[in-house]
């Protein structure tokens, strides 16, 4: 069984919630786990459990935020799903958060330029997650910017801490390159009052992380398993 997580997103210079990232989870003997690979879960799984969670969510937030790899991007009935998604939450946004898999290298920035344009049209966004790790650097990206909402930085993704001044570097440089493409930065992995602060003094407003709150399950029926 899969279902989503939901976990919020803040915007600190005001404390005020501003969407929800919607985080797949599978259930184990051990309990809910994240798959190791997204291109594991059924894309039938994906559509039915992507549009049967979004009717859940009569939330007076701005956005629902979603992950995709490319493999998926460019499956038809997901396609077919994400604009059923967006058509139910209206007038809340349905964010796309472009995820780097082993096993997308085939699919091209050029492959995916149309689908991202017909997710415009409908009124979704996309957002490209993970910034700074694997292909997922400026000059493999910079062609899809033009489509592009939003830049997420993953703190989680790395060995060192939000402290290291290495890691402080590589996230000035993002939020750097979102203020001047004129995109929205997140920072993700905020996960004590230290990595709060930090973000404070870097002017980064847009945070998420399990300082401000861990993901909790959506029911999408009353006896799913806690």
């Amino acid at each position: 069984m899969y279902r989503y997580f939901i976990q919020p997103q803040l915007n600190k210079v005001n404390n005020s919630l501003i969407g929800y990232e919607l985080l797949i989870r599978h259930l184990t003997t051990d309990g809910w786990r994240p798959p190791k690979y997204f291109s594991d879960i059924p894309a039938t799984t994906i559509a039915g459990m992507l549009t049967a969670t979004t009717a859940k969510l009569v939330l007076k937030i701005g956005s629902v935020s979603v992950n995709l790899n490319r493999t998926q991007m460019m499956n038809a009935e997901i396609n077919d799903a994400l604009i059923q998604s967006q058509d139910q939450l209206r007038p809340l946004k349905l964010n796309v958060e472009l995820t780097e898999e082993p096993g997308d290298e085939s699919i091209t920035n050029a492959d995916l330029e149309p689908m991202l344009e017909r997710f415009r049209q409908r009124g979704m966004e996309l957002c490209l997650d993970d910034v700074g790790t694997g292909d997922n650097q400026y000059e493999e990206i910079k062609e899809l910017l033009p489509y592009v909402s939003e830049l997420k930085f993953a703190l989680q993704n790395f060995d060192e801490k939000f402290q290291d001044p290495k890691i402080q570097a590589k996230v000035t440089y993002w939020r750097d390159i979102a203020k001047k493409e004129n995109l929205r930065f997140i920072l993700e992995g905020i996960e004590d009052e230290a990595d709060d602060q930090l973000a404070d003094r870097l002017n980064i407003d847009l945070r998420q992380g399990y300082y401000y709150g861990k993901p909790h399950l959506l029911k999408i029926k009353a006896d799913d398993p806690d």
